[in-house]
């Protein structure tokens, strides 16, 4: 069983930055792909970053690419999104997810792909 805690959120303007954090239990951190997923009010559940087992070939959504780095320390057990440029549009609850299947990317988008969900952060970007 892997327990996912996230951090970070919080309210910010259009154009600032926030990183959230994803601490993982367990000892096999080093062995997980790791994927943030975001939840508007009203809206399905959509991917936005993974990170591989080995943290090449971060995979991104194409409303983030450019603006949304995702990176992990295995030595912490900790995935990162450090997101730059928020535009009011990225406002959601943002989750982490994990699993020991080796996902690469598109795969990695999908939600039932993951084992493991974290209980989210809220993200508010104002206008």
């Amino acid at each position: 069983q892997v327990q996912l805690v996230e951090s970070g959120g919080g309210l910010v303007q259009a154009g600032g930055s926030l990183r959230l954090s994803c601490a993982a239990s367990g000892r096999t951190f080093s062995s997980y792909t790791m994927g943030w997923f975001r939840q508007a009010p009203g809206k399905e559940r959509e991917f936005v970053a993974a990170s591989s087992w080995s943290g090449g070939n971060p995979y991104y959504a194409d409303s983030v690419k450019g603006r949304f780095t995702i990176s992990r320390d295995n030595a912490k057990n900790t995935v990162y999104l450090q997101m730059d440029s928020l535009k009011p549009e990225d406002t959601a609850v943002y989750y982490c997810a994990a699993t020991l299947r080796r996902l690469y990317g598109s795969e990695s988008s999908k939600p039932t792909g993951y084992a493991y969900w974290g209980q989210g952060t809220q993200v508010t970007v104002s206008s």
